[in-house]
């Protein structure tokens, strides 16, 4: 990502929530094969002969795997089998992270049906849930940041200033309203604006970037791309690597129709990446390797 480059947006991305406002996403360059590309890459893991016996099985496996690559890219990039033995995620900053991770993807799961009605309470309760334990302020814990209010762990910063609270708290109203007016858009779509504006807004002072994965996966999960959460996208954008989702994030943020695009084929390629993942597993359990 370029070290000049200001990934702060100068207006929101979404557009005014009258009508159907992510619709012409969708006829973006490259978006429609983007939809195609992780609807097949899906249906490939839901078709599997393991995933009809062992969905459950899948399914936390995927969960783990997601909040192992969400801390990754947060600055926590432990192994697997790390994650997987330890129980104490309090010790150090790493160790928060990891902890922080893996309660959003339990809290994702439980949000499911509030997601439509209430966005933005679940976008609270999620970073109540992730800063548990944690070091941000106690006044600050599950609620968007305050005038006067720094970003204390910006996972995306390059010495860009974050929107103030003013432009957050008007910018979150706007996408609570697009999530409550319903949307023709794809999931994909819907998944790819809801990261991308929480990214870009950095709305509260700590644990953005684990919040807006969070978010992505409630909109992939309840929008019917991934009904049982089994194609990680967290796992594709840490495939993918830190610079690239870096690169994306600021084309959104720039608010540009190729910008924005290539945030959304991005957000369906990490889908993929996902999927694939969860295909592995599968495999490995029908060899009776996991």
């Amino acid at each position: 990502m370029n070290a000049d480059a200001d990934p702060t947006p100068r207006r929101s991305t979404v557009p005014d929530p009258a009508g159907d406002p992510l619709a012409p996403l969708a006829e973006l360059p490259g978006v429609a094969d983007a939809v195609e590309s992780v609807r097949a890459a899906v249906d490939g893991v839901y078709r599997h002969r393991v995933m009809r016996r062992r969905s459950p099985e899948i399914a936390a496996e995927a969960a783990l795997r997601g909040a192992r690559a969400s801390a990754a890219l947060a600055g926590a990039d432990w192994a697997l089998e790390e994650v997987r033995r330890r129980s104490d995620f309090g010790a150090d900053p790493q160790a928060r992270a990891v902890g922080a991770a893996l309660r959003l993807t339990a809290e994702a799961g439980q949000s499911l049906g509030i997601w439509p009605v209430s966005p933005l309470r679940v976008l609270a309760r999620l970073h109540l849930v992730a800063a548990g334990g944690g070091s941000a302020a106690e006044e600050a814990v599950g609620r968007p940041r305050l005038p006067g209010e720094a970003v204390a762990d910006d996972e995306w910063g390059d010495g860009a200033p974050a929107p103030d609270a003013g432009e957050v708290a008007a910018r979150l109203d706007a996408l609570g309203r697009v999530v409550l007016g319903g949307t023709s858009a794809p999931a994909l779509v819907t998944a790819a604006v809801v990261h991308g504006e929480l990214a870009a807004l950095r709305p509260f002072v700590t644990h953005n970037g684990e919040v807006a994965r969070a978010a992505e996966r409630i909109v992939l999960v309840g929008g019917g791309l991934d009904p049982k959460s089994v194609a990680p996208a967290e796992v594709g954008h840490a495939e993918l690597g830190r610079p690239a989702y870096l690169a994306a994030l600021a084309g959104y943020a720039s608010g540009t129709r190729d910008g924005v695009a290539g945030w959304i084929v991005h957000c369906g390629r990490a889908i993929e990446l996902g999927a694939r993942e969860s295909v592995a597993v599968c495999e490995a359990l029908q060899r009776g390797a996991a």
